[in-house]
């Protein structure tokens, strides 16, 4: 279903340190890839025990939200080679359609080895519960997280893709 309006943008941050570097790289991203700075950002590490309560309403509401979003990005560092147990405990909330939009797999890590975590633990998990995963998950080295040269290459192919399904999703372009 087509809809004429603003576009809606999320970030979703699993990291358990708030304010972390992984929320700057989602930030940035959902930034670039839209055109404007997220509306929505949930830094899972807010939450608390709250995460943990099935029945606690904030967290229902966030679930909520995100998955009517537009564009979501979802970022996690790479805790032994997958995402961590904070983003899988927001991520087991959504249905299997519970994810509406164009969702973006990133993760942040030590080195190069790895770099396919996005692609094999967490790009699964968004298409499972819903959300198009219209490109390949970005990795970054966590020591290039502010350094815009560490997403320009990503960023040139995967932003017409996005910027098309969102397009689609709005009634425009995004």
């Amino acid at each position: 279903m087509t809809r004429t309006g603003a576009l809606e943008v999320a970030v979703v941050v699993g990291n358990p340190k708030p304010k972390s570097r992984t929320l700057d790289a989602a930030t940035y991203v959902a930034t670039e890839l839209s055109g404007q700075a997220p509306e929505l950002v949930v830094d899972l590490a807010d939450l608390g025990a709250a995460i943990l309560d099935w029945k606690d309403e904030t967290v229902a509401g966030l679930v909520a939200a995100v998955g009517s979003a537009d564009l979501v990005v979802f970022a996690s560092p790479t805790y032994k080679g997958t995402y961590t147990g904070l983003l899988k405990l927001f991520l087991d909330r959504f249905a299997t359609d519970g994810l509406r939009g164009v969702a973006v797999p990133l993760m942040l890590g030590a080195g190069p080895g790895h770099a396919l975590a996005p692609e094999l633990s967490l790009r699964p998990v968004l298409t499972e519960i819903g959300g198009v995963v219209a490109t390949k998950g970005l990795y970054v080295v966590d020591s290039a997280y502010d350094d815009p040269a560490a997403y320009a290459h990503w960023l040139e192919i995967s932003k017409p893709a996005v910027t098309a399904l969102l397009g689609s999703r709005t009634g425009g372009s995004a």
